[in-house]
């Protein structure tokens, strides 16, 4: 009979059930869109190798506003002497390993030109590495390349497309900036993370890096490997102790320099995903309950409409419990339907995303399940005082009423 009623009331019933069917796409379409981002963050921040952390002027993400960023500029910069020390002193790590970064450069082979967002990687024997990368053919940068500051080069498969598409590129000679690099490697293929290709670089070594593209600005990045999980904890803490002496920082003082690993990134995306969350479970819990607000309304009407159908049907045996049933049934009918199609609207709505990014479609099954027992939840809690109402109207008066 709740069924049928709904059937003869279409639109009304149709306009209600849009009301819960946006809160739920709303929640499900945000969760859903975050949940596919998360799920590739291992691989999409996953920018160190195992067991590795890093030290860096700079925070890998900054969620602060312009203020704290100047307090980060103020700080000294990261020194290849820094470095060097760091490393002749770190009992426990199984490597220490030192790189940069820059953007813009012009890198050509003859006619042949990398895009302008190609980024230069500089660093040493560890720095393929440290970015969870390997040789795929040819060498890698050795520390006589690093020590005697040569001009010799890898490229990764996006650069290797651009600057050699016809031809073998290892032994063939590049320019970084007018200045010839030797090509003595390729590193193996990563494909793409969040849409973007994680092969357009180019690495040299450090010195041959410092020597010509460095500036006054430069800070370096320092990154050390434990050799093991367990002893991960050990290795990072004898790091900070020694980079802290070599940095001369007082006791008691902060840290003047970041200490990034995959877990402080993992857990700094997690914080910002979390408000995010948050602020859309808080805006469609608004908007539910406005929905529900429409199926209360819209339940009251029903029963001043069926006032006599309720009239004959405790005439003729219907108690109380079997009027707030029906009624009930009514409401969370109509919750249900809409939260199915809020779900499914949310899923494809937070997967087209993900799409759009390149990234593996998920479903957030936790938040499916809470949506729709919110659904639930609203369907019962607006539906009780219609219900209530119909199962207390005096059966006499009702079949009375025309």
């Amino acid at each position: 009979m709740a069924l049928q009623s709904i059937r003869q009331n279409k639109l009304r019933s149709s306009l209600t059930l849009l009301g819960i069917a946006i809160g739920v796409f709303s929640v499900i379409g945000v969760m859903t869109a975050i949940t596919t981002m998360e799920s590739s963050i291992q691989s999409g921040l996953n920018v160190f190798g195992a067991n590795t952390f890093s030290f860096q002027k700079y925070p890998a993400i900054h969620l602060g506003g312009h203020g704290s960023w100047q307090k980060y500029s103020k700080r000294k910069s990261i020194t290849y002497n820094q470095y060097e020390k760091l490393r002749e002193r770190v009992k426990t790590a199984a490597f220490v390993s030192v790189n940069d970064d820059a953007w813009g450069k012009n890198i050509k082979n003859g006619d042949n030109q990398a895009k302008r967002n190609t980024v230069l990687y500089a660093g040493d024997e560890w720095t393929a590495r440290t970015y969870n990368t390997t040789i795929d053919d040819g060498r890698n940068i050795t520390h006589d390349d690093v020590h005697y500051a040569r001009r010799v080069v890898i490229l990764g498969g996006d650069a290797l497309d651009q600057l050699f598409p016809f031809e073998y590129a290892i032994g063939n000679s590049i320019t970084i900036d007018g200045i010839e690099f030797l090509v003595i490697g390729t590193a193996e293929r990563k494909g793409q993370s969040f849409g973007e290709s994680q092969d357009n670089y180019v690495i040299i070594p450090i010195s041959t890096y410092l020597h010509h593209f460095a500036h006054q600005r430069t800070s370096l990045v320092i990154t050390v490997e434990a050799p093991s999980t367990e002893l991960y904890d050990k290795t990072q803490d004898e790091a900070v102790g020694i980079m802290r002496t070599i940095r001369k920082v007082p006791p008691g003082d902060e840290n003047d320099f970041e200490v990034v690993s995959n877990a402080q990134l993992l857990d700094t995306f997690g914080a910002f995903t979390g408000g995010i969350k948050m602020f859309a479970f808080v805006i469609s819990i608004i908007a539910l309950l406005v929905a529900g607000i429409g199926i209360m309304n819209i339940m009251l009407v029903s029963v001043s409409e069926r006032i006599k159908e309720i009239g004959i049907r405790k005439a003729i045996g219907a108690n109380k419990r079997d009027i707030i049933t029906q009624f009930l049934a009514e409401a969370v009918f109509l919750s249900e339907i809409g939260g199915v199609v809020g779900v499914i609207l949310g899923v494809v709505g937070g997967n087209a995303v993900a799409l759009m990014m390149n990234i593996p479609a998920v479903i957030p099954m936790n938040w499916v399940v809470y949506g729709l027992v919110v659904c639930s939840f609203i369907g019962i809690g607006f539906g009780i005082y219609p219900a209530w109402r119909a199962a207390n109207l005096d059966p006499i008066e009702s079949l009375r009423f025309e």
